[in-house]
């Protein structure tokens, strides 16, 4: 195998707790600039009204963002009844207010068994969805009417934490695309009432289960030592990928993959599959045929 052929150090990805009042942008833009501006990118957008984990991809690591889009996300969240705004949360202005009803623990519970499993929603029309390229939240800003479809997602786990007076804390573990600000709307109103999240944090991002999280200011810090040590809560992107089965490629076979070459005569089952090195470096996904020809989908830059 040439030098030319050999992958570089794996990517990282960071898990940041992102802070109240600051965009999933915003908050990606401040740890770039800590970082030196590397290339970067977040997964899974959090409004500006949420905290929690917010992984960012770091240089290479870009390339394998779309694979945590669609991991299970967990939440813990407010639900304040009696007012419903434009938004589902305290960021737009009020769009309803009826009286809250009075309700116990047990009414609660049954009313979230509807919204387990497999459910259909329609997201706010302040979401970072596009129409035609453009934001939904910008067309709402700007007064136009958008009709935004409903979908299907998944709702893994839903759970009454709290009830008190006008309050209701819920612990929630869901699907891709699923939007909690829809999901504490549509329960206010199958409680006979209306609501908006008045707080909203997320726990987790699968496989990220029990991670730490840095701060901005743990991001800063460990900035300033030029990385010395790496904490917990920089990722191997690999291991943010550890559903996908891993294979050990032989050396010519990695520089056939690095230069375009399919490798046949592979065993093993057909599928996505991680790349290695005989050596343990993680070079890259591929994809393995039902005859056993395995192609590179997405590759490590070499050097």
């Amino acid at each position: 195998m040439t030098r030319a052929a050999m992958p570089t150090a794996t990517p990282l990805v960071l898990l940041l707790d992102k802070p109240l009042g600051l965009s999933s942008n915003a908050a990606l833009q401040r740890v770039r600039r800590m970082l030196g501006k590397p290339k970067a990118g977040h997964t899974g957008t959090l409004d500006p009204l949420a905290t929690g984990m917010l992984p960012i991809c770091l240089g290479e690591a870009t390339k394998f963002a779309g694979h945590l889009l669609s991991e299970k996300k967990s939440y813990h969240c407010t639900l304040k009844l009696g007012v419903e705004t434009a938004s589902g949360d305290a960021d737009a202005p009020v769009v309803c207010e009826l009286p809250v009803p009075a309700l116990d623990a047990d009414q609660v519970v049954a009313a979230l068994a509807r919204f387990r499993g497999v459910i259909r929603q329609t997201p706010p029309i302040y979401s970072a969805l596009k129409r035609d390229g453009v934001p939904l939240y910008r067309l709402a800003r700007a007064g136009e009417t958008v009709e935004v479809p409903e979908r299907e997602v998944m709702i893994h786990r839903l759970e009454l934490r709290r009830l008190a007076g006008d309050e209701i804390d819920l612990e929630v573990v869901c699907g891709s695309g699923t939007y909690i600000r829809s999901l504490g709307m549509d329960l206010a109103r199958a409680l006979d009432g209306v609501g908006h999240l008045s707080a909203l944090r997320r726990l987790w991002v699968s496989p990220f289960e029990q991670r730490p999280m840095a701060s901005l200011a743990d991001v800063e810090a460990w900035a300033a030592t030029a990385g010395e040590v790496t904490p917990a809560w920089l990722i191997p992107v690999d291991q943010t990928l550890c559903s996908i089965r891993a294979i050990t490629v032989a050396a010519d076979d990695v520089l056939a993959l690095c230069q375009g070459r399919a490798v046949a005569n592979l065993i093993g089952a057909a599928g996505s599959v991680r790349l290695y090195t005989t050596d343990g470096h993680f070079f890259g996904l591929g994809e393995v045929t039902d005859d056993g020809v395995l192609r590179a989908r997405r590759l490590l830059a070499t050097g």
